[in-house]
């Protein structure tokens, strides 16, 4: 949390738009006074915030409301008020999309390879898989990856498969087999916080995994700017951005729940 740009974006924009009694304020919290902190942006001089790991899940049973697209991932990053209610909306999803287009240009709809299976996996995901591209979930803990498969199956149109991280080079080197439709993925997502700093020399792709041909590579870390996933990626010949956009994306929609929704 203390080397989020959240402030920098949000605190800018709040002066560009002539609000200049808001402030964005970051708001440290322990599991155990999550309550709280949800408490605390009840009150009225409040418009909302936004939720970071380890709170996306935990704090949905003390919200009175969901987005339709929190309620399908799973996962808050925004909190907003409506008609005296806290709502959550999840708009990594949304930012993600979005920052793909801008960094890619319109990929078709083929297979794509994330890394993790936590809240920002699940976003991911959904923002890939409603447009109907084909997704493989790789996780350390398989059952994650596969909780999040069944979790989302329901309400996208595009195949999810779960798959062990330790599986992957084995499935990437055959070129087929485990990966999504049989196909090599168009797109790999980091969706860990592995890289971020300071252990900036970490990557999350498995040792002795080639990176597939043709492959485009977006780390949602963005704190290096470039990532050693990058590095590795742009190494093989992979076009790679990080996840700045993303987050300069999703923040832009978390203003606009705030100051037209939640003005105090």
């Amino acid at each position: 949390l203390a080397h989020s740009r959240s402030p920098e974006i949000q605190n800018a924009a709040l002066q560009k738009a002539g609000l200049h009694d808001w402030r964005y304020e970051l708001l440290p919290t322990p599991p155990e006074d999550l309550p709280q902190a949800v408490a605390r942006i009840r009150q009225a001089d409040c418009a909302g915030g936004n939720v970071t790991i380890p709170h996306k899940e935990a704090i949905i049973p003390l919200l009175d409301a969901l987005t339709p697209a929190a309620q399908a991932i799973g996962a808050v990053n925004t909190l907003f008020k409506r008609n005296g209610q806290l709502w959550g909306d999840n708009t990594d999803a949304e930012g993600f999309w979005l920052d793909l287009r801008q960094a890619f240009g319109d990929l078709p709809p083929r297979e794509a390879l994330l890394l993790g299976a936590g809240g920002a996996a699940r976003a991911v995901a959904y923002a890939l898989a409603r447009r109907g591209w084909g997704v493989t979930v790789a996780a350390r803990r398989v059952t994650q990856a596969e909780t999040l498969c069944r979790g989302l199956s329901s309400t996208v149109r595009g195949a999810l498969h779960p798959l062990a991280l330790d599986a992957l080079p084995s499935a990437i080197g055959n070129r087929k087999s485990e990966i999504g439709n049989h196909q090599l993925p168009l797109l790999i997502v980091n969706c860990t916080p592995v890289g971020m700093h300071p252990d900036v020399d970490a990557s999350p792709w498995p040792p002795g995994a080639p990176f597939p041909a043709g492959a485009h590579l977006y780390d949602l870390v963005y704190n290096p700017e470039e990532t050693r996933l990058i590095q590795q990626a742009r190494a093989a010949g992979l076009p790679a951005v990080n996840g700045l956009g993303m987050l300069r994306t999703q923040a832009a929609l978390a203003f606009r729940r705030w100051t037209v929704e939640g003005r105090p």
